[in-house]
């Protein structure tokens, strides 16, 4: 599977993000998408995750509660929105395929290349 994240970019603390991945080569059905942040000098860190098939979805208390998880069948895409940004939202923003709703990096087997998203204060 190959995963194409988009979205990032330098924004204000307070604002809103949408973060998308798509796959260039096939749908993402029978998968679960997860979004993961890394940031400088700490592990990947698992954020939100959807079953694509059965929309269902897990968070992490970091951002439960202000970030959404969602899938756009027409577009093949899953979406991340986050609002509002702290700084602390700082850094490499991967999305990841997996055969079912996991929490664990390592379970993980495709991933993408990132995109950076840097939250100033």
């Amino acid at each position: 599977v190959q995963l194409v994240e988009s979205g990032g970019g330098s924004v204000q603390a307070g604002d809103s993000l949408r973060l998308s991945c798509s796959a260039s080569d096939r749908t993402f059905s029978g998968l679960a998408i997860g979004w993961f942040r890394q940031t400088l000098g700490k592990e990947r860190e698992f954020l939100a995750t959807i079953a694509w098939s059965r929309n269902v979805t897990r968070y992490a208390d970091s951002v439960k509660g202000r970030s959404t998880i969602s899938r756009d069948r027409a577009k093949n895409t899953v979406n991340l929105d986050l609002n509002p940004l702290k700084p602390d939202d700082t850094g490499v923003y991967y999305c990841a395929a997996a055969e079912s709703v996991v929490v664990g990096r390592w379970e993980y087997d495709y991933w993408g290349q990132g995109t950076q998203v840097t939250v100033s204060s």
